[in-house]
């Protein structure tokens, strides 16, 4: 619904029109060209000219000092980007006011565009008369100033490439029409006047077509909660060239080719407002409709108080491409789809489960099959409650209080019987500062209680015309003091448990009620208009507060609603709704539980005549019928009635019982799906291994993945050669090994003995894969390095200070008795077996001097020990003394200050003897590590100097990948498949994602943290998971890659969650609570917590390979490993340096299966493709440099 034509539209003429009033001639426009001292747009073809103002001027909820007034007939609110960008691809991106935009031309001479400023007092006058005509109802308006724009005799822009006017006495028809934007403090209106001869031509060209042109006031690209999208387009003209002609022909001003808008409103904006006057002085009598496209209906009395009921227009559809349009709105955050031509063949999937397709001429219609109603895309059971389930946010100051009450994601239940009407909703967490003066506001639930109110004979509820997604915007002002408060709702339509999922937000000032007060509101009714995707409705009401002494008081405020939807053009049966309904609310009930921090509406609602109609008898429309809850009420002859069990229920309508339709009917879901019980219906959900198909129903066996390292039919060279990655999807990467060269499927030995390999007193040997270095006779060294002066060993090292603190007797020094001494070879390394000399004990040692062990032996025996010599020598020398590669196979990186280690696993088991560090870092404190599977590269947080590093677990030269704006980077986590990392900062409380070289960042979520930590990715699933430590309301939340879809997981029983894992195997998501002592476990996609583990000391990081999770814990400065099935500790690492352990992450041998639409050719992306569980999304980085980037949302 971004740029749905909404409002009051024009349609292009009336048949049986007698109206004999002249349109305005172009002596009736404001004062133009140089007698009016108006400036010159230069000629030509898409000109610009910046008007800096003296005042400025409201559009939308904005305040704009300058303007661009551009030759297209339009002004703009920011400069034009070139007119390929909108031109027949409207809206804009950039704020438009369109008098009449396409693609014009003045470089002709003939045509021109005049602009000014105004204030004088005959424009000013001028003005006021425009818009006091156009709204007869306001308080009248007296602007301070005007900036009038005219464009005259304007032309369409012919390309130079037709050539069809060249040399032929062609007759050019041009446009004249002006633009006054006439302003006052408060408020900005748009005057549009069409000169009787001024509209000569519709549509210009475009590329090797036309289009419409097109009249109205585009918001253009808005940010929203999570990212930018087109805003609000309010268009009064349609894609049909009769619309834009009527222009000149029709009015809203009570003035023929006069126009009047509000456009903008300070401090408080809901929507353009289109004048009301549609009438226009006649000079002879006739009827003002014949064909049934204006409806004007008589007044309505009520209560003594007479209700104005306007003219509401119908607009035809005009059907464009043969295509199902997805239009993206930021303000609902929700796919809405929209009808066009198209047939059932291949949009029947868009049908709701329990509705039929139809095609019709001109495209196809959803409709609700007997037994359920809706709009065809959502369908109901008849007669079955429903549940509505959102959140509140957003900031509401009480009384004359200068700070404002925050709400935020204040959780907002609804339970509707719908067989009579009654609604009930409830907010929780309302504090007693602002609880009291919300009771008056039962309207919060109002809309909840149209779409479902009890229909009278005749009439239909809002979901049974509308379905349950669609956007409420409500504007209250409350008086006599004029608090405005403004209520958004976006109604997103049916989530997977067959409730109905919205979301409110409040802004603006209420009055304050006192503490302990009550409020009392009498029944009310409600006029709502419908129209083309638009329902309005606007009222008075009054309430009583009883104040706590027994004293009353009796307030009031107004209320003005507008409901936008997207409906289906082509079923003819729509248009026989009737077009003004009256919603009667009785038994309003208002409570705020204080203990409770609750505040309850209740309600009961009916749709029917707005001229009551004949008294309605019959208990299903009173709704005193004592049916079952999950009941239809099915009225028969006068009183007379039936109660029929609504469907998935068995009974006799009195009592009414769920039927178990997957206990009845085991096949019902197919072969290879499961079936799930639920109140009145049933879900089914395909086995592991299988996806619905097509139609949606049928379960399918997935194109599973095949991992050909893992399975060994891969084309790379032999393992001792090169090495196989898999890269996801049945995709994997041949690498030669360190020390050989080729294309990964053939290597081959390189040489490594060229000059300057060894030291020049060495000799350099080659080897399969590697070389060695040895120091010439009469020079000491390992090769690399080789002196005169043999330097000691680590073994003559050990042994001589062992010496050295020993007593000097007469043949020399001697150690003290029962010291142990190592034994060193003639090159100085460990001899392979050790002897303790006083005790005969006798153990072997690996090169390093370290005990084996199992090997020590009593006195009098020796064990078998190997020479070190028939070890193979390790692959290649290591660039630089701190990078250590790994040897194969999966293990665990975790950080410590100044390092990060490795430990092993063999299986499941850590193999805590072969542990050591991976990289020394000193002076520096590394927090969070993560392992990039593909490229065989680990990755880490630091904040001293704060930084994101790299380095190659092979061995390899630490790279620095992001320096400058980071205050406190700890938690990173790597997507394999797309190629990009994502990390938190817990100063800047936002979280990024950037390329893996550090290029191309991008922030995606920046605003809710308060100290982000822990996060990781699920790139198969396109998933993203983060945990926020913050004390007062610590989370874990979750979203798409590309940020969208936010939402919180986990909020209750939460303490310090600081560690978070993902397993991709058993889908679970874990985390290490250091609050609550506990690690628990949940599914993402169920809600299923369980508790594993109580009573952990204090964890930080955390991580999962298999059955076992993997721990640090701050208290134990250990790893600690966990059964996840038994919820057992299996086994704890403490390493050799006792200092506080950070980080931990897995570095599979092999990368995990699975793919994502990112994995190949960068998801068709220009610049970053991060994944959705869907498809994926195309970004920009935040830098607005990236030339040629294209940003795409939506699948793939």
């Amino acid at each position: 619904m971004g740029w749905q034509e909404q409002g009051w539209l024009v349609c292009a003429s009336f048949l049986g029109f007698v109206a004999t009033a002249q349109s305005i001639t172009r002596g009736e426009f404001f004062p133009f060209g140089p007698s009016a001292r108006d400036q010159l747009l230069e000629g030509g073809n898409d000109q610009t000219h910046r008007l800096e103002l003296d005042k400025p001027v409201l559009f939308y909820d904005g305040t704009f000092d300058h303007i661009f007034i551009n030759t297209n007939g339009f002004v703009a609110t920011a400069e034009p980007v070139s007119e390929s960008t909108y031109l027949g691809k409207m809206p804009p991106k950039f704020g438009m006011i369109a008098a009449l935009e396409g693609d014009l031309d003045t470089s002709d001479g003939v045509g021109k565009v005049f602009f000014r400023q105004d204030s004088s007092p005959d424009a000013l006058r001028r003005a006021a008369e425009h818009i006091n005509r156009a709204f007869p109802e306001d308080d009248e308006v007296n602007p301070t100033n005007a900036v009038v724009v005219t464009w005259v005799d304007v032309a369409t822009h012919e390309p130079q490439s037709r050539g069809d006017a060249v040399g032929k006495n062609v007759s050019i028809t041009r446009n004249t029409f002006q633009l006054v934007i006439a302003s006052l403090e408060t408020a900005s209106y748009a005057i549009l006047l069409y000169a009787r001869d001024g509209i000569q031509f519709s549509s210009t060209p475009v590329k090797h077509s036309s289009a419409v042109m097109h009249a109205g006031f585009s918001k253009g690209s808005v940010r929203g909660y999570l990212f930018s999208s087109q805003g609000p387009y309010y268009r009064t003209t349609t894609d049909d060239e009769a619309s834009v002609r009527a222009l000149a022909e029709e009015t809203n001003s009570g003035l023929r080719g006069v126009w009047v808008y509000e456009i903008g409103t300070s401090p408080y904006f809901s929507n353009v407002a289109p004048g009301e006057v549609t009438d226009l002085p006649t000079e002879s009598t006739g009827p003002a409709y014949t064909d049934g496209q204006q409806l004007v209906y008589p007044p309505y009395e009520s209560e003594g108080e007479q209700i104005e009921v306007h003219p509401v227009q119908y607009q035809p559809h005009q059907p464009g491409n043969p295509e199902v349009v997805v239009v993206d709105d930021t303000d609902i955050n929700v796919d809405v789809f929209s009808y066009n031509l198209g047939s059932c063949a291949n949009n029947r999937h868009k049908c709701s489960q329990f509705a039929d397709c139809k095609d019709y001429s001109s495209g196809y219609c959803c409709h609700c099959r007997p037994g359920f109603y809706g709009n065809g895309i959502q369908c109901l059971s008849e007669g079955k409650p429903q549940r509505i389930n959102g959140k509140v946010n957003g900031n509401v100051y009480v009384g004359n209080s200068p700070s404002p009450v925050e709400f935020s994601s204040n959780d907002l239940h609804s339970y509707l019987v719908v067989n009579d009407g009654r609604s009930y909703v409830a907010i929780s967490d309302i504090t007693d500062t602002i609880g009291p003066s919300l009771l008056p506001l039962s309207a919060i639930g109002g809309v909840i209680g149209w779409a479902f109110a009890l229909e009278q004979p005749g009439f239909k509820n809002g979901f049974s015309i509308i379905g349950g997604e669609f956007t409420r915007q409500a504007e209250v002002t409350f008086l006599p003091g004029n608090e405005r408060l403004t209520i958004t709702q976006e109604f997103k339509g049916i989530d997977e448990h067959d409730h109905l999922a919205m979301s409110t937000t409040l802004e603006g000032r209420i009055p304050e009620v006192p503490r302990g007060s009550t409020v009392q509101i009498d029944r009310y009714s409600e006029i709502y208009q419908y129209s083309n995707n638009l329902i309005t409705s606007s009222s008075t009401r009054e309430y009583k507060v009883i104040l706590p002494d027994g004293s009353t008081e009796t307030r009031s405020y107004q209320w003005r609603q507008t409901i936008t939807f997207q409906s289906c053009q082509h079923d003819e049966s729509l248009r026989g709704v009737n077009p003004t309904q009256m919603l009667s609310v009785d038994q309003v009930f208002v409570m705020y539980d204080a203990s409770n921090e609750l505040i309850r509406f209740a309600m009961s609602n009916k749709i029917g005549d707005v001229n009551g109609g004949q008294p309605v008898e019959n208990p299903c429309f009173t709704g005193r019928h004592g049916c079952d809850t999950n009941a239809v009420c099915r009225p028969g002859q006068g009183t007379q009635f039936t109660c029929e069990c609504a469907v998935g229920f068995n009974g006799d309508g009195r009592t009414c019982y769920d039927i178990d339709e997957c206990r009845e009917d085991p096949q019902i879901c197919g072969s290879h799906a499961i079936c799930n019980n639920q109140p009145g219906t049933f879900r089914c959900e395909c086995e592991d291994g299988y996806l619905f198909g097509s139609d949606g129903h049928t379960c399918i066996e997935a194109n599973q993945p095949v991992d050909a390292c893992e399975e060994g039919t891969h084309t790379c060279d032999i393992p001792e050669r090169a090495q196989c990655s898999y890269t996801g999807g049945s995709s994997y990467i041949c690498s030669c090994l360190p020390g050989f060269i080729g294309d990964g499927r053939i290597c081959q030995d390189i040489d490594e003995c060229q000059p300057g390999r060894c030291h020049q007193e060495a000799v350099c040997y080659n080897t399969e894969g590697s070389f060695t270095c040895q120091c010439r006779a009469g020079y000491y060294g390992d090769g690399f390095y080789c002196s005169p002066e043999r330097t000691k060993t680590r073994c003559e090292t050990h042994r001589d200070s062992l010496l050295a603190v020993t007593e000097y007797g007469p043949r020399g020094p001697r150690p003290p008795v029962g010291q142990y001494i190592p034994t060193c070879d003639e090159n100085g390394a460990y001899e392979p077996m050790q002897c303790h000399g006083s005790s005969g004990h006798c153990w072997c040692v690996d090169r390093n001097g370290q005990e084996i062990p199992g090997t020590r032996s009593g006195p009098g025996s020796r064990p078998s020990c190997i020479d070190h010599g028939g070890v193979p020598p390790p692959i290649g020398p290591t660039p630089r003394p701190d990078v250590h590669p790994l040897p194969a196979g999966t293990h665990l990186l975790f950080t410590q200050s100044g390092r990060i280690e490795h430990v092993p696993l063999e299986g499941y088991n850590m193999k805590k003897d072969d542990a050591k560090p991976v990289l020394h870092l000193p002076e520096k404190v590394i927090i969070g590590v993560a392992y990039d599977c593909v490229e065989k590269m680990v990755y880490w947080t630091e904040i001293t100097s704060p930084s994101i590093s790299k380095a190659s677990i092979q061995g390899g030269e630490p790279i620095a990948v992001i320096t400058s704006d980071l205050d406190s980077p700890e938690g990173i986590a790597i997507d394999h498949l797309g190629r990009t990392m994502f990390w938190t900062d817990s100063v800047k409380d936002r979280i990024e994602v950037a390329s893996l070289d550090g290029s191309q960042r991008r922030v995606i979520i920046d605003s809710d943290l308060v100290n982000p930590r822990a996060i990781i990715t699920d790139p198969p699933n396109g998933n993203l998971y983060w945990a926020d430590w913050n004390r007062d309301a610590p989370k874990i939340e979750t979203s798409y890659m590309d940020g969208s879809n936010r939402r919180v997981l986990v909020k209750d029983d939460l303490g310090l969650p600081n560690g978070l894992t993902y397993d991709f195997q058993s889908s679970l998501l874990c985390w290490a609570d250091a609050g609550t002592h506990k690690m628990e476990c949940m599914h993402p996609g169920r809600g299923d917590r369980r508790k594993v583990m109580e009573g952990i000391q204090y964890p930080f990081g955390i991580t999962s390979f298999g059955k076992n999770i993997y721990y640090t814990d701050w208290q134990r400065d250990a790893v600690v490993a966990v059964d996840h099935y038994t919820g057992k500790e299996s086994d704890e690492f403490q390493p050799q340096k006792r200092t506080k352990l950070y980080g931990i992450t897995t570095a599979y041998a092999q990368c995990p299966s699975g793919q994502n639409y990112c994995a190949v050719n960068n998801g068709g992306c220009t610049h970053l493709c991060l994944a959705t569980p869907t498809g994926r999304s195309c970004k920009c980085p935040d830098n607005a440099a990236s030339v040629g980037c294209v940003e795409r949302d939506g699948g793939y």
